[in-house]
């Protein structure tokens, strides 16, 4: 049985992080829309490594967990700590949407309250795919925790 949610949660993990290598293409502009900061996208358009050193870093969390939600559907080999890992990135999605919202309504900031709430609507959808998916295949992939 494929599980089309921890699919879904891949590909929107991935989209994600080519969004994130996006903003080292195109620079101080995609910065700026995705979020980064006005501090951020002034580094990138004045040639700084730290920006693009964050973003690949950012990338590469976000590609290792579109692996682990592949290994989780099932699609490539299993993965250390799975069950584990799913929770993991599960929790950390779905607590980031939290605390976005939160932001938007106490302390919207430089960012502003659209968006926080933008963000943190898509890391609460991708969360609750990583969520339905691994409640999916939790009888199989929990097997591997003891």
């Amino acid at each position: 049985m494929t599980n089309s949610y921890l699919l879904a949660g891949a590909a929107s993990s991935a989209i994600a992080a080519l969004l994130h290598l996006g903003c080292i293409v195109f620079g101080p502009s995609w910065y700026r829309f995705f979020g980064a900061g006005e501090r951020m996208a002034r580094l990138s358009a004045a040639g700084h490594i730290v920006p693009a050193l964050v973003t690949v870093g950012i990338a590469a969390v976000l590609i290792v967990w579109s692996l682990y939600a592949l290994s989780g559907a099932g699609v490539i080999a299993r993965l250390p700590l799975l069950g584990v890992g799913l929770c993991l990135i599960t929790a950390i999605y779905l607590v980031r949407a939290c605390a976005g919202f939160i932001l938007a309504l106490v302390a919207p900031g430089a960012h502003g309250a659209s968006f926080w709430c933008w963000s943190s609507a898509i890391c609460l959808a991708i969360g609750a795919l990583y969520l339905a998916g691994t409640w999916q295949a939790w009888p199989r992939i929990s097997q591997g925790l003891a």
